[in-house]
């Protein structure tokens, strides 16, 4: 279900190497990093450490997000787009949800429909230039 519901890709780049890269890359990419949570220190914090780094950044389009929130209220719930990194088997995961999902709900409303579409597509293009798969 969990691979369902997400887009994930793996590198080979150690995982501070590609957390150094987001804020950068979220310019290219025309996001807005809005905030940065270093999962693995804050859960140590609490007293509940694990045994693997985990970042999660969340990220806006305001365009996108406003013509979402215009005529969907509801997708507030979704937003802002969440970008995830973790270790796993010696690889850096870089993960976001699925919108491609979600996105089948606004299909009647072509310009929101195409607008959001291209949000997700650049998203992608921006997870495969932090995992090394493409050139930002």
């Amino acid at each position: 279900m969990i691979a369902m519901l997400t887009v994930k890709l793996e590198s080979d780049l150690p995982i501070d190497q590609v957390a150094s890269k987001v804020e950068t890359a979220c310019e290219s990419h025309n996001f807005s990093l809005l905030q940065s949570y270093d999962y693995h220190q804050i859960l140590e914090s609490k007293g509940f450490p694990i045994k693997r780094k985990a970042y999660v950044y969340d990220i806006c389009q305001a365009k996108t997000a406003s013509m979402m929130l215009t005529s969907n209220p509801e997708f507030s719930i979704f937003m802002p787009c969440t970008l995830a990194l973790h270790e796993e088997h010696g690889k850096t995961v870089i993960s976001t949800m699925n919108m491609g999902i979600m996105l089948k709900a606004v299909r009647k409303d072509k310009v929101l429909f195409a607008e959001a579409s291209s949000l997700f597509k650049k998203l992608k293009i921006m997870m495969e230039s932090l995992a090394g798969i493409k050139d930002a």
